[in-house]
This record gives structure tokens, sequence and C-alpha cells, in this order.
């Protein structure tokens, strides 16, 4: 059976992910930095009748958390097929470049970079016993430099999100780099941007959390003759999926 980690899987689109994981037969860790939450997550799950299926607790901002939960999960599994780094932040406001503090960015590049980069190296050794490793990194379209710099793209005029946005592009490099130095193996890494989605994140404006986990799901179980070391975003490019840097 194979086995997938989730970083801030207790809600929104990371539960999801996890519930249309278990659909598909695998064992699922939920990645929670609040315990509680996650075993409440874990509960929905079950009373659906889901059985593999537990809570981690994983902050992935605290090394001794990210280390532990590694333990954890190393002494249940000797592999781990899929790693998706899910758990972000936005930075809170305000989010302009001229006005957001000096403290929001480094709240948000300790989560959705440093934070990205921790526990990919914390569960690397895990991944490499698998015979079909995956790792997605949950991006957003608005971390493309290029589309973001666009005149002519849709949200080229929408609120800039500069911390969140940086932020995203940092890890959106990370990718590229970690993609680069596995290139000669069997994983497959990639950047993917589930769209703008109904969830705390976007005071539950936006398209269908399902179809969102969907965009994820397909990067998490693609085979060997899948791509690597690409950004993609259906919503921005719904023909091929795959947008620039």
């Amino acid at each position: 059976m194979k086995s997938a980690l989730i970083t801030g899987a207790n809600k929104g689109i990371g539960f999801e992910t996890a519930q249309q994981l278990l659909q598909k037969g695998l064992y699922v860790y939920i990645g929670s930095r609040d315990l509680k939450k996650g075993l409440k997550a874990v509960d929905k799950l079950k009373a659906q009748g889901f059985s593999n299926v537990e809570a981690i607790q994983l902050d992935v901002t605290d090394e001794n958390s990210v280390r532990t939960a590694r333990e954890q999960i190393g002494q249940k599994v000797a592999a781990l097929d899929i790693l998706i780094n899910n758990a972000g932040i936005n930075g809170g406001m305000p989010f302009t470049a001229l006005e957001a503090k000096t403290d929001q960015f480094m709240a948000a590049f300790d989560t959705n970079v440093f934070g990205v980069a921790r526990v990919t190296q914390a569960f690397i050794d895990l991944l490499q016993k698998s015979t079909e490793p995956r790792i997605v990194n949950v991006s957003t379209s608005v971390g493309s430099l290029s589309l973001q710099s666009d005149p002519n793209w849709p949200a080229y005029d929408y609120a800039k999100y500069a911390v969140y946005g940086s932020s995203k592009a940092a890890m959106n490099m990370y990718t590229v780099h970690l993609a680069y130095e596995l290139r000669n193996t069997a994983f497959k890494i990639n950047a993917v941007c589930p769209g703008y989605t109904k969830t705390d994140f976007t005071s539950h404006n936006g398209g269908e959390v399902e179809v969102a986990a969907k965009r994820i799901i397909k990067y998490a179980l693609i085979d060997k003759n899948g791509p690597t070391g690409k950004f993609f975003s259906q919503e921005s490019n719904p023909e091929t999926g795959e947008i620039p840097w």
C-alpha cells in the first residue's frame, strides 16, 4: 500500500486531498500543526469509513516537530511514496510591497519556503526508498514572475500579495533546484497551483475544493513518464496546465 504525507492537512485543500487519496487506496498521514485538529480531521475521515489514516503533529516551522514526525512515520513504514508540501500562510495584512512589515515576510518565508525545505530534507531518506517517489509543492499562479509581471494577465491588477507571492516564488525556485538535483532518479517533483478555492485562506471565495485537490493528486500519482521540475496551474492554462515560472 502506498503512503502519503500531507502537511497542513487538517482542513481545506489538504483535507480534501487526503480524502481523495484515501478513496484511491493510499495510507495517508495527516500533518497538522495542532494535533487536536489533526485528530478531529481523522475522526471525520474514519466516520466516512476510511481506516488507513493517521494524524501526525507537524509544525513545518519547528525543527524538533519535523524531526519527531519523521521518527514517528519512520517507525511505521519502510518507505514514504508521496510528500505533499501543502502547509502555507499568506503573511497577513497589509499585503502590499510598500506596507507589509518585515515580520510578515519572515513568517511567510518560514512556512512557505523554509518549511518546505525542512520537511523535504527530513523525509528525503524515506522517499528515496520508494520505487515511485513523488513530491508536490503546493504553489500559486501569483508566484509566477512571468504572469505577475504581464499587464495582459487577468490577475495583473488584482491585489498583489507581495508577501505571499514572494514566498511562493522562492518556493518555486526551491522546486526547480530540487528537481534538478534528483533528475537522474525515480523522483517526480512539481509545483502545482490548485487554483483560487473556497477555503478559510480565501474567506471561502473561489472554486470547489474537490477540483483543487484533483489538480494536486494528478501530479502526486503521475507515472514514470510524467513531468518533473515543472509548474502547473490548470486554472491559468486549461489546455496543458503548464505555466511559466
